[in-house]
């Protein structure tokens, strides 16, 4: 039985967290999943973008008992293949080419938001609850750290990874950890409207665009400007671009 649910409406893939009686808690299971409906995502040339949500009341809890279970019973090497399975997921997110949204609803704790961290973008309900609370049992956010650091200022990250308390959905906006805070009952509405936008702009400029951010990461300035121009030439020469620029001197 697979821990997710998927559907693709108007070019938009929705993955659903599908074990709501766990609070959309994070296994094994559930994050190979998430990798393989991911990895196929990617090579659909058909989608534009994809949502990533849970079932029931909360988007994702972090850790189930079995899990923190396998995790005390586990040696060194079991729990570094643990963490790089987690790991992997996180890097994927970032590695496919289209936009990946998370939509939060109630609780995105731990492992939670670390999921909704690692998303390109993140909505949620004003209700919705964040946190980082793994130190409360000796445990560390790691897996999510060097995302955090890119999304927030270097004292808000530590803050965050080391006192673990939880925040509210406009709190994580102010941070700078989420794109909207939206009213509970228009949530549907305003993650439909946002996620429809890149149903209208170009697919292959969104997928250059997401590339180019993601890489300057690891690079100095001047490398920097330098992808820059290589991206500048590739966007040139793409259909997209040549039917835009098509358009524009027709008006």
């Amino acid at each position: 039985m697979s821990e997710i649910l998927t559907s693709i409406e108007n070019s938009i893939l929705t993955i659903i967290l599908n074990r709501p009686e766990k609070r959309n808690a994070l296994n094994d299971a559930l994050v190979n999943d998430l990798k393989t409906a991911l990895r196929e995502a990617d090579a659909d040339e058909n989608l534009r973008a994809i949502v990533i949500r849970g079932a029931g009341k909360d988007f994702c809890s972090g850790a189930d008992l079995s899990a923190l279970q396998k995790i005390s019973e586990s040696g060194a090497l079991e729990n570094w293949d643990d963490a790089h399975n987690l790991m992997e997921l996180f890097a994927l997110i970032r590695q496919v080419k289209i936009p990946v949204v998370a939509a939060v609803q109630g609780r995105a704790l731990a492992g939670g938001c670390g999921l909704a961290t690692a998303c390109d973008l993140v909505l949620a309900t004003k209700s919705a609850r964040f946190g980082y609370p793994e130190v409360k049992i000796g445990f560390v956010p790691a897996m999510v750290m060097a995302i955090l650091r890119r999304n927030v200022s270097e004292k808000r990250a530590f803050e965050l990874a080391t006192q673990g308390f939880e925040f509210s959905a406009e709190t994580a906006k102010e941070y700078g950890l989420i794109n909207l805070a939206v009213e509970d009952e228009t949530f549907e509405e305003a993650l439909k409207n946002y996620v429809s936008i890149y149903q209208k702009v170009s697919r292959s400029a969104v997928i250059l665009s997401k590339r180019l951010l993601y890489q300057m990461d690891g690079l100095n300035f001047d490398s920097a400007l330098l992808a820059g121009v290589d991206v500048n030439t590739i966007a040139r020469m793409t259909e997209d671009c040549q039917n835009g620029i098509a358009r524009f001197l027709k008006k």
